[in-house]
C-alpha cells in the first residue's frame, strides 16, 4: 500500500494537535456523510460551520492506530447522542470534532477533513456520498442508493485493518478495560430531540442513537 507522509492534525484553536501517519489517497476512505446524527453532532457542538450547504460532514476514515494526539490531550472529551450511539470525540476547547467510532472492536476512526491542513492534497477527493436522505434541501446527486463500490472499498479496509492489529493503540480507548480514556457524556433523549429541527428531513419514530 502506497502511504505518504504524515498529516498534521489540529483543532480550531490550536491547543490540541496531533497527526496520522503514513496520509495518502490509498490508506484512507474519504466521504460526505449526510445523516442526521452527523449534522445533529455539529450542531450540537455550535459547528454547524463543518457541514456543507446541503449539512453533509466531510469525514477522513481512518485506522485508530494511525492516530497519536500529540499535545493537549487533556481538552479531548466524548458525547454519544444516545446510549447506541457513536463514540464522538472532540476537542472541549473550541468544539472540533477529532473522530468518531462504532466501538474500539472495529478498527475504524472517522475525522472530519476541516481538521486537517491540506486534506486534498494529502487524502484526495472525496470518493463517495453517502445517506443523502437526510441532506437538507434534498439529496445530493449520487448520495442516495447502494454504492456497491464504497461498500466494497470500507469492508477491504476494515478487514485489512482488523489483520494488520491497526485498532490498537487507539486514541480515545483504553486497551486494557474497552472504554474510552476520555470523558463522555450521553445525551437524553430531550436533548438528542431537540436537535432534529436543525437536520434534514427524517423518517417518524426514529429511534435515539
Amino acid at each position: 500500500m502506497t502511504v505518504g507522509p504524515d498529516a498534521v492534525l489540529r483543532c480550531r484553536c490550536g491547543k490540541v494537535e496531533g497527526r496520522v501517519q503514513g496520509a495518502s489517497p490509498k490508506a484512507v476512505n474519504r466521504i460526505v456523510c449526510y445523516c442526521d446524527d452527523c449534522q445533529a453532532f455539529a450542531h450540537h457542538l455550535g459547528r454547524a460551520d463543518l457541514l456543507d450547504e446541503s449539512g453533509g460532514t466531510d469525514i477522513v476514515q481512518v485506522a485508530p492506530a494511525s492516530v497519536r494526539i500529540e499535545r493537549g490531550d487533556e481538552h479531548v472529551v466524548g458525547v454519544r447522542l444516545g446510549p447506541k450511539g457513536l463514540y464522538r470525540f472532540y476537542a472541549e476547547c473550541c468544539k472540533t470534532p477529532l473522530g468518531n467510532t462504532v466501538s474500539p472492536v472495529i478498527p475504524f476512526l472517522g475525522i472530519v477533513a476541516q481538521a486537517f491542513e491540506s486534506p486534498d492534497a494529502q487524502f484526495g477527493k472525496p470518493t463517495a456520498a453517502i445517506l443523502g436522505k437526510y441532506a437538507v434541501g434534498g439529496p445530493p446527486e449520487g448520495s442516495t442508493g447502494l454504492n456497491l463500490r464504497f461498500i466494497g472499498r470500507v469492508v477491504r479496509k476494515l478487514l485489512f485493518w482488523k489483520l494488520r492489529g491497526r485498532g490498537w493503540p487507539h486514541p480515545y480507548f483504553d486497551r486494557a478495560t474497552g472504554r474510552p480514556s476520555r470523558p463522555l457524556t450521553i445525551l437524553s433523549r430531550a436533548e438528542r430531540e431537540a436537535l432534529r429541527p436543525s437536520c434534514g428531513p427524517i423518517a417518524t419514530s426514529v429511534p435515539a442513537r
